[in-house]
């Protein structure tokens, strides 16, 4: 690694996310909102047509969002902070929280972290998270239009990734459910610094799977559109090498469990 590479990694175990300004061109970004306002049945230049505050899309694979997601600057990235060879290549893109300027405030705005596999015997239907980030490697915060402050950009506690590991540790192997760690990991980071995810269509950001974020009502007055996929890990985190070759992930895991966050 070079000493920009050097940087990055040290940001991301710090504060849980670097921003990728550029991560895939601009004209990609405008083909994917294109297609995404196909998917909303709303007329982009009529916004009496926006009838709700949040419309979701799932999973889109048409090509320009399979090129947003594998350009070179993202698979570097990807190669840094999980670690070459142990991420799987994604060619969709999904899910989209699309907002929209609204009276109307959706009621989904807590903080939490994301769940990414239903465990065996479990009594609820939220998706779980454990020790290990079963399932996730990485959560992509990725702008498909511009977000300003204004316009209900994620919310992010920064450097809360650090107080989650301690969170999970209880629940062993199995984890827990995301309604269950809400209000707990929500508790754990409360005094976290707060930042938003701000940024130009092409921007990415690159979180920990344990960054603590929250979605918040729209108070502009253009659209929000923005795609939040895992990436896959390859084979499943490990939380004690033998050689110490520990990802970023790896490394900010272990250093919250130590409290040294």
């Amino acid at each position: 690694m070079d000493d920009t590479d050097d940087v990055m990694v040290e940001r991301f175990v710090d504060d849980g996310f670097v921003k990728i300004e550029g991560a895939f061109p601009p004209r990609v970004a405008e083909h994917c909102a294109r297609l995404l306002w196909r998917e909303t049945g709303y007329d982009a230049e009529d916004p009496g047509t926006w009838q709700d505050p949040v419309v979701w899309v799932s999973d889109m694979a048409q090509g320009p969002f399979a090129a947003s997601v594998n350009s070179p600057a993202l698979h570097e990235a990807f190669d840094l902070l999980v670690g070459a060879g142990r991420w799987q290549s994604r060619y969709s893109v999904g899910s989209f929280p699309l907002r929209f300027p609204h009276p109307t405030e959706p009621d989904d705005a807590g903080w939490h972290i994301e769940g990414s596999y239903v465990a065996e015997g479990a009594e609820s239907e939220w998706p779980y998270a454990n020790l290990a980030s079963r399932g996730r490697a990485l959560l992509m915060l990725m702008l498909y239009t511009e977000v300003t402050e204004e316009n209900a950009p994620t919310r992010i506690r920064v450097g809360s990734h650090l107080d989650v590991p301690r969170v999970l540790e209880p629940y062993g192997e199995k984890g827990a459910s995301s309604l269950t760690l809400g209000p707990k990991v929500a508790e754990a980071s409360a005094g976290r610094p707060l930042t938003y995810a701000t940024g130009r269509p092409g921007d990415v950001y690159l979180c920990h799977p344990f960054l603590v974020h929250a979605a918040q009502p729209h108070h502009g007055d253009r659209p929000r559109f923005m795609g939040q996929p895992p990436l896959m890990p390859a084979a499943p985190y490990e939380l004690e090498r033998s050689n110490g070759n520990y990802s970023a992930v790896e490394q900010a895991i272990r250093r919250g469990l130590s409290n040294k966050g």
